[in-house]
């Protein structure tokens, strides 16, 4: 559901009849000067991509990451999960954006795709996952805290401008309050 409604979004971007609509469900800085903050702007964001390899490497990695984990967890649970992680990250890149006055959209599920980065590695930490760049293999908790700290450099020194890196920081953050969230113990009473 999740890859084709990707697919469907980025379908439509390609009609520059819809640019006004599209524009408005991109996440915009609050108090940006080029575009308005929408509330909804935190989920539909996570669906707008800035091209074909944006939308084929998330997808991919949702697809990797995410068919294994809509099974252990359910497809309700699955898209509250991937959901929180897109909304995570926004919320957290407006912070970023505000501190740092920033004036253009965020666009992409990257939140979302690294959320379920971090839940893989917390469910198959073992598992043994063949990266594409350098094509070396690792198990899948290295991957999750090598791709975290890769993150963090670039997003601290500046090296990749243009990317919500503290924004795929925070798709891991706010999955991993959920998962601990869902594993805390019930009270019955």
């Amino acid at each position: 559901m999740l890859l084709v409604a990707n697919g469907l979004v980025f379908a439509l971007q390609q009609f520059p009849a819809l640019a006004s609509i599209i524009q408005s469900l991109a996440l915009w800085p609050i108090g940006s000067p080029y575009g308005n903050f929408y509330p909804w702007q935190l989920v539909t964001y996570g669906f707008l991509h800035g091209g074909m390899m944006h939308i084929l490497f998330n997808m991919f990695m949702l697809w990797m990451f995410g068919r294994e984990l809509e099974i252990l967890m359910g497809p309700r649970r699955f898209l509250i999960y991937y959901l929180t992680g897109v909304v995570g990250a926004g919320i957290v890149q407006l912070v970023v954006a505000g501190m740092q006055g920033g004036g253009y959209p965020t666009i992409g599920a990257s939140g979302g795709v690294f959320a379920l980065l971090l839940a893989f590695g917390m469910a198959f930490p073992n598992r043994m996952i063949m990266l594409m760049f350098p094509p070396i293999p690792m198990k899948a908790k290295y991957m999750v805290i090598v791709f975290g700290l890769l993150e963090l450099y670039l997003g601290v020194s500046g090296r990749e401008p243009g990317v919500a890196n503290f924004a795929h920081l925070g798709g891991m953050l706010f999955g991993f309050i959920l998962l601990r969230y869902w594993a805390r113990p019930r009270r019955r009473g």
